[in-house]
């Protein structure tokens, strides 16, 4: 076991030992956070802050239910969200992406290791929950070289002895994303590999009470930022002296400045690169009177998503009507849709009870109807109807689950698309729209 001990902490007397999320006050921390910006726009939107440490144990709760239930010796996670989920710790979290050199095993007792970079396993300690530090779980070529399989024998004898002390006699175990000398090596010391994905992604569907307050915050930053991109836009737009990635700047550097984290894409475009969609934001001029589309995909604040969606009219004219009709046309099929969504609805009635798209609309419309969402876009999926895949989403809404319901209204060789997207909670009697953001009063027809 490698552990490291930071310093004396020196705590702001006038504010206490705490902040308002339960976590130390301490700008010289390890543990990272919102910034004091976002504290005090929370403060004055009268938002209630999550209690930290009872959303870090309510998600280790959680997932060690769902290991139990499936009666596994534990679960070992790579995927740098799932860590985030389990832990609450970040290290380098893109870059961990492709080259994945972290890994946390839970035991079925409850018992959580991490490996982490060999020079860090400090950035864990902040949290009780994780009971050990080490390092070893870098099993990608560019690290070990052709050695990659020796690095795989010893972390796979590690997790073999851990899971024979915490739970013994039981050799299943679930992983969710490995490296190929990974799977082989544990395999050779017995383990039987099973899907751990499907535990790690149904058990963070269902957020707790302190994931909402977390997420509620986290949306209130995200659309301070994004008006703060709005209003770029549209004083500087105009002129012809921008660009897209001048525009989709701002919401990064907002972001940042609240704590939040990073943009998983880069889908904001303009004019007739809104159409097709999914063109990535570039270096084109944004022109007078046109349209300017975006999709957030942001890791905000406290590590959570907030993936809405806006399409702005830019300039000093009147949209055409086509475009005002595919907006309102939009803004149904989200509006429509959401009413839709309480608990006990299954996936595959949703997909069956869509609003419809016009025929013009219909080739190039989003890829599905919703999707869930926290950490980041996760399980599950609505897909439009002649795409469900029969049994592959078999499952009831529940409350605590967050969806994000979509559309995208693309006429086929057109110049233009829209696209909307709202972040909805799930309740216990119906739902909850989570997104306050306006829509644009000049494309729906104001």
């Amino acid at each position: 076991m490698n552990r490291h001990f930071r310093d004396t902490r020196k705590i702001d007397p006038t504010k206490g030992a705490l902040t308002g999320d339960n976590t130390p006050n301490d700008q010289n921390r390890v543990e990272i956070g919102p910034t004091q910006l976002t504290y005090d726009e929370w403060a004055a939107a009268g938002l209630a802050l999550p209690d930290l440490q009872e959303m870090r144990r309510y998600r280790w709760d959680r997932l060690t239910r769902h290991v139990v239930d499936r009666d596994y010796a534990g679960l070992l996670m790579f995927d740098p969200l799932n860590i985030r989920y389990a832990t609450d710790s970040t290290n380098m979290q893109l870059w961990n992406t492709h080259n994945p050199f972290r890994a946390v095993l839970l035991c079925a007792d409850g018992y959580m290791v991490i490996w982490d970079y060999k020079n860090s396993p400090f950035l864990s300690e902040f949290n009780p929950l994780v009971r050990e530090q080490r390092s070893g779980a870098d099993l990608f070529y560019f690290d070990r070289g052709d050695k990659v399989d020796v690095a795989a024998d010893v972390f796979a004898n590690e997790v073999r002895r851990l899971l024979h002390e915490h739970a013994p006699g039981n050799t299943r175990l679930a992983v969710d994303k490995i490296m190929l000398h990974g799977l082989r090596a544990l395999e050779a010391q017995g383990l039987q590999i099973l899907e751990g994905e499907e535990v790690t992604e149904k058990a963070r569907a269902v957020k707790g009470p302190d994931e909402i307050k977390a997420m509620r915050c986290a949306s209130h930053a995200c659309e301070v930022a994004v008006a703060e991109m709005e209003r770029f836009a549209r004083e500087m737009g105009p002129t012809g002296t921008v660009s897209e990635d001048d525009v989709w700047a701002v919401l990064h550097a907002e972001n940042i400045r609240r704590g939040g984290e990073w943009i998983e894409t880069r889908l904001l475009t303009s004019g007739p690169r809104t159409n097709p969609w999914f063109q990535e934001c570039g270096g084109r001029i944004v022109q007078n009177n046109e349209i300017l589309a975006f999709d957030t995909d942001l890791i905000g604040s406290y590590g959570i998503c907030v993936d809405i969606s806006r399409t702005w009219w830019i300039g000093d004219a009147r949209p055409r009507p086509d475009m005002v009709y595919a907006m309102q046309h939009a803004h149904e099929h989200i509006m429509t849709n959401m009413q839709m969504l309480r608990p006990g609805v299954t996936i595959p009635e949703l997909s069956a009870g869509t609003h419809v798209l016009d025929a013009q609309f219909q080739k190039q419309k989003y890829g599905c109807l919703m999707h869930g969402v926290g950490l980041c876009d996760e399980w599950p999926l609505v897909a439009y109807p002649e795409r469900a895949v029969p049994g592959a989403y078999d499952y009831a809404l529940e409350p605590g689950m967050v969806l994000c319901v979509e559309a995208l209204v693309s006429p086929e060789g057109g110049d233009f698309s829209i696209k909307l997207e709202d972040q909805v909670l799930i309740t216990e009697t119906g739902f909850e729209n989570l997104t306050r953001y306006p829509f644009d009063a000049a494309l729906m027809g104001g």
